[in-house]
């Protein structure tokens, strides 16, 4: 990658990860300057707090995938990227999201 393209990309992305905090944060204020009841605010809140465990754990189980993929890669020696290269990394990732959903319908 051409080092004077990843600067606008990093920024790129900080400014969206800012812009979904704010406006996280702007929800949860107006939910309690409206009086939402407190059963709602804590069950609103646990469900936030298991999509985010869930997203770690689905990142984590696709990320290790594709790290076999790339060992898989690197063993068999390819060294340009080819359809075969594709593939295994497709393949890696494919079975990374299949073992996160069995996760996560284990989880439930």
């Amino acid at each position: 990658m051409i080092p004077g393209t990843l600067v606008p990309i990093v920024f790129f992305l900080c400014i969206t990860y800012a812009i979904k905090a704010f406006l996280d944060a702007r929800v949860r204020q107006r939910m309690v300057s409206e009086g939402v009841g407190e059963e709602l605010m804590r069950s609103l809140l646990q469900e936030e707090e298991q999509r985010r465990r869930l997203g770690s754990l689905r990142w984590g189980i696709v990320l290790v995938a594709l790290a076999i993929g790339f060992g898989i890669v690197q063993a068999a020696g390819w060294d340009q990227i080819n359809a075969g290269v594709v593939a295994v990394l497709a393949a890696a990732t494919g079975l990374g999201n299949l073992a996160y959903f069995m996760a996560a319908r284990r989880m439930h």
